[in-house]
């Protein structure tokens, strides 16, 4: 497998951002703001979001043999969800299939259960996307339930699902 290092953004990263996002695969199973096609204006945008996010997420550019390969954050919610965190992530086509978001969500969830006080990370993959699902799985996430019709993507409900990790199971 290879080596997976999740670092900060970088102002620098946007050419290479911009060409790992720019793929219909990956825009497909992800909410409507990620959108395709993905412009260098939309690379630098996001980029200072996440370097301008504020002390309540963690936002990490995937890096595997010194290669950008792709994007994870923790975000923490607020009020009555203030102790859970929401989990998203997307990996460059060419790096699917190779372990490495299995491994960045590993280093992710670790940080984010040091870093912050909350009992549980959460994540909503769309249920038609089985990697996504099988990422989750092999890091002791537990599918909580699917949530019928619960999005509307291309032009059609589907459904997605809900799977979390709470501190102890880690």
């Amino acid at each position: 497998m290879a080596k997976v290092l999740l670092r900060p953004w970088r102002n620098e990263d946007a050419p290479a951002l911009c060409r790992q996002a720019n793929d219909y695969e990956i825009a497909r199973n992800l909410r409507d703001v990620f959108p395709y096609p993905y412009t260098l204006a939309d690379a630098e945008a996001y980029i200072t979001a996440c370097l301008e996010g504020g002390p309540r997420q963690l936002c990490r550019a995937i890096e595997t043999d010194g290669v950008l390969a792709g994007s994870i954050g923790l975000f923490c919610g607020a009020d009555v969800y203030r102790k859970s965190a929401e989990l998203g992530y997307w990996l460059g086509k060419a790096f699917w299939g190779r372990g490495v978001m299995t491994e960045a969500v590993r280093q992710l969830c670790g940080e984010g259960f040091s870093r912050f006080d909350i009992a549980r990370i959460y994540a909503e993959p769309f249920a038609r996307n089985t990697g996504s699902r099988r990422v989750l799985e092999k890091n002791g996430f537990s599918l909580e339930g699917v949530l019928r019709q619960g999005v509307y993507k291309e032009e059609s409900l589907q459904d997605y699902c809900i799977y979390a990790l709470l501190r102890e199971e880690v």
